[in-house]
């Protein structure tokens, strides 16, 4: 409510409509729970779908020091390569740059279930930290080997094995080095440290979160204008925090258009006159304002990363929170929903209809502010307008 400004807004609100202002201000709030990481595969099976909630991942450790890391997920501009680089790095204390993120080939990953519903890091992600937890203990017998110790006084600590109470170490990319040339290991161990994991959650993750959004509206010809936007997104443990932003600003962009511009246009005779990029209006970068953005964080306790999924959070809450805005600038002309896109031809026809409907003397330019006016403040629970 302080980082939107919303009693600062709302009092705005008030002016503008006692001055019959002809361009008034709303404010639209949304909030929304998802379900995401589906699973588990045995209850997604008793729901006859098609496909496991499981995901895979494996770990090579080449003896130049590279860690190949092979997944099932596929991304497409959501950043894996480098949130799954970060958790390898990490678990491993190997450098950033030293890891490479294969995927996308049946050849190379054969085993996986894919990028869809906020999914990718929740048990994509979850499996690459498995597999690295599987080379740590795979690597630990022959490190204390090398050490010429016993395995229960080696302990790993940011890359290396070391003995306890000594400064007697080896990191684990001396560890592969050692595995691969197979010159020194413990009788019976075969000469790898690679691994291999799967993760199947046993239940969904629960990301939620609360938009508002103010927009103004002019009276006069239905055109709208984005004035201000928050949101405030529980999405667990954040990985990467610039990949996190530009997932909620990609959704953020991707709702708002649902709201405003985008649509499936038909003729008379039924045919699609919004077929081409040129008849089909998508947003840009000058059609949009400055989002602010903001976290709180409950890791979730199906994971041990603690992550939830981030990657429909935008769309889902921010269109709701639009069209809201829009409705309730202009609730007091007699407008209690408009269907999306709100172009101004559409904002422009619901004020004529409201006004049509509206009898002299039921209602007044300026609203009424009491406490527990109905369909006045969402912050009561209420919904500001369309249930879209």
């Amino acid at each position: 409510r302080e980082l939107f400004g919303y009693d600062e807004l709302r009092a705005e609100q008030k002016r503008r409509r006692e001055s019959y202002d002809p361009v008034q201000l709303g404010l639209g709030v949304s909030t929304f729970t998802e379900m995401c990481g589906l699973a588990p595969s045995r209850i997604l099976g008793a729901l006859s779908y098609g496909a496991g909630g499981w995901e895979s991942a494996s770990i090579r450790m080449l003896a130049t020091g590279t860690v190949e890391v092979v997944t099932g997920t596929s991304p497409h501009g959501q950043g894996h390569e480098t949130a799954w680089s970060q958790i390898v790095a990490d678990r491993l204390g190997v450098p950033f740059e030293n890891v490479e993120v294969l995927h996308g080939d049946t050849q190379i990953a054969p085993k996986g279930m894919d990028s869809y519903g906020s999914r990718s890091l929740v048990v994509g992600g979850e499996a690459v930290l498995r597999a690295a937890d599987k080379v740590i203990e795979k690597a630990k017998p022959i490190a204390a080997h090398l050490l010429e110790a016993s395995v229960d006084d080696v302990e790993f600590k940011a890359g290396t094995f070391g003995v306890k109470g000594t400064d007697k170490g080896v990191t684990i990319s001396e560890v592969a080095l050692a595995t691969w040339t197979g010159h020194n290991l413990p009788d019976g161990t075969e000469p790898s440290i690679d691994a291999d994991a799967t993760f199947d959650p046993d239940n969904f993750s629960f990301p939620h979160g609360t938009h508002l959004c103010a927009m103004e509206v002019d009276t006069e010809t239905g055109a709208t204008k984005m004035r201000k936007y928050v949101c405030v997104d529980d999405i667990g443990t954040i990985i990467n925090p610039l990949i996190v932003e530009g997932q909620v600003h990609g959704g953020l962009v991707q709702g708002i258009a649902q709201a405003l511009w985008e649509g499936a246009e038909y003729d008379d005779q039924g045919t699609l006159v919004t077929g081409s990029f040129v008849d089909y209006t998508l947003p840009t970068a000058a059609d949009t304002i400055s989002f602010v953005t903001d976290h709180t964080t409950s890791p979730s306790t199906y994971n041990t990363l603690g992550t939830k999924g981030v990657g429909e959070a935008g769309t889902i809450a921010s269109t709701p929170a639009v069209v809201n805005a829009i409705v309730d600038a202009v609730r007091h002309l007699g407008v209690n929903d408009i269907v999306m896109p709100c172009t101004p031809e559409r904002v422009w026809k619901a004020i004529q209809a409201g006004a049509a409907v509206t009898t002299e003397g039921e209602r007044d330019a300026a609203p009424h502010f009491d406490e527990g006016a109905p369909n006045q403040d969402p912050a009561s629970g209420a919904s500001e307008g369309s249930d879209q």
